[in-house]
């Protein structure tokens, strides 16, 4: 039998108050490659924080022999944990706000992907030969020069795995690395970290259970969290007839930056009580489509950009904007660093901000009833910052719905959530959203895509395909 590398022996470990794993054994080996799945609250992170030695069990143990093999004073120091935020000294997304992503000015001390990945906390930066070849391998080489805030979701996510790799960890844990990321590029990683594998990486991936590789050569799969029925679907169809008035309008629309093309020439019509798919891989153009129809981008005011008969740059405020769109987007839980509990931060749907307001009763009532209809009850009065990514992912969606928008911007919604959610979740959509109101969903799986969705726009390079 091969050595043990870490070993938890029925441990129970609690976090935020409440043991989320419960006379827990599991003992990873030296050449094992571990894939642990799950639904959403089953403790999945918990258990790969608890690996790096954050969680401490509360009544039986947890060992790490590996550290006599590479000696060390603390697990974190041999393994490393890539989670779904950057909160580190390099880069902290308290300060930053949603749109800066999209503005071609320089922040203030910007940091390059390429700084971002250069430096090292304790050591002299790495040489810049294994900085370019760790951005190869991960595909992320042409975006060196960019600043480590404007990457897309899939850019960071491929960007925290080549800075982990630079680390050379004894152990390195991947929580969800294909999220965000299109089916040829999914294939793509899944084939970079099989050879690293191969070539003797220690790798434990946190992932669905129909993303874990071919390659990996034990599961271990947590329980479901306790049984909390979801309200049957109501199939209302609230709201007015449609009206057939223009909600979007685009004509010949061109966002370009630093001689490079991101939108070409793009003309596309949406009217009331339509339900589009936009689809197209990773960099064709779909977030910042999304970013100009919010009025998060700045070329918006120069492109004839037209939502609910007006134009960008007549005289709207960006909240004017706001208020009659509903978002959720891939980052969006980023900037949500006030220590808000989890109902606040799905209140603050109703001003478009991330700022707690106050509420009316009406408010806090269509919260509650929301949170009930997705389940997630017993999340009310918790942390937000404390929830698992999932957990986050469904107060946010809940909170893109709670105002009922005239407008709902959906991008990539069902990631990090589990199977019998996301079909809830898309069901949900089908049987209550309004007549009246516009639904465009972004995201690169067809069986996510709700059944009520007619139309189609597929972005290519640029343009429409």
């Amino acid at each position: 039998m091969t050595a043990p590398l870490v070993v938890l022996d029925r441990a129970t470990i609690v976090r935020g108050g409440r043991a989320v794993l419960q006379n827990f054994s599991w003992t990873i080996r030296e050449g094992e490659t571990w894939a642990i799945t799950g639904p959403i609250g089953s403790g999945k992170t918990t258990l790969a924080e608890t690996l790096l030695g954050k969680h401490f069990a509360t009544s039986g143990s947890v060992a790490w022999p590996m550290l006599e093999r590479f000696p060390s004073y603390y697990p974190s120091q041999v393994i490393r944990h890539v989670a779904f935020q950057e909160q580190s000294r390099l880069f902290s997304y308290v300060g930053h706000y949603y749109q800066q992503r999209f503005e071609f000015a320089d922040a203030d001390e910007p940091l390059t992907l390429e700084q971002y990945l250069g430096a090292r906390a304790s050591r002299p930066l790495f040489a810049d030969g294994e900085v370019r070849e760790a951005a190869r391998q991960l595909g992320i080489a042409e975006q060196l020069p960019l600043s480590f805030i404007k990457l897309s979701n899939g850019q960071t996510r491929r960007a925290r795995i080549a800075k982990a790799l630079l680390e050379k960890p004894q152990l390195l844990i991947l929580d969800d690395p294909f999220l965000g990321i299109d089916v040829a590029g999914r294939a793509e990683l899944a084939n970079v970290l099989g050879e690293l594998v191969k070539d003797g990486l220690r790798l434990v991936l946190i992932c669905s259970p129909d993303a874990v590789p071919e390659w990996v050569t034990h599961r271990i799969s947590l329980g479901a969290r306790p049984s909390r029925p979801l309200q049957p679907l109501r199939d209302e169809r609230p709201g007015r007839p449609r009206s057939q008035d223009p909600v979007i309008e685009l004509r010949n629309v061109r966002v370009a930056h630093g001689g490079h093309t991101i939108l070409d020439d793009i003309t596309w019509t949406v009217r009331a009580g339509e339900r589009w798919a936009i689809i197209g891989p990773n960099g064709s153009g779909k977030t910042t489509l999304l970013s100009l129809l919010c009025g998060d981008h700045p070329q918006a005011y120069s492109n004839d950009v037209r939502l609910f008969g007006q134009r960008r740059g007549s005289g709207e405020s960006i909240w004017d904007v706001k208020s009659r769109v509903g978002l959720l987007s891939p980052e969006f839980h980023l900037y949500f660093t006030e220590p808000l509990h989890a109902e606040r931060v799905a209140a603050t749907g109703f001003f478009d901000g991330v700022i707690d307001r106050p509420t009316t009763a009406e408010q806090d009532a269509a919260v509650k009833r929301m949170f009930a209809e997705f389940a997630i009850a017993h999340l009310i009065g918790r942390p937000f910052r404390q929830l698992s990514t999932g957990e986050q992912r469904l107060v946010l969606f809940v909170r893109a719905l709670v105002k009922r928008p005239a407008l709902l911007i959906l991008d990539e919604p069902f990631q990090a959530l589990d199977s019998t959610t996301m079909r809830h979740a898309r069901d949900w959509l089908d049987a209550n959203l309004g007549e009246d109101q516009t639904l465009l969903f972004v995201s690169h799986h067809e069986e996510e895509l709700p059944r009520s969705i007619e139309k189609r726009l597929e972005l290519k390079a640029s343009r429409i395909a």
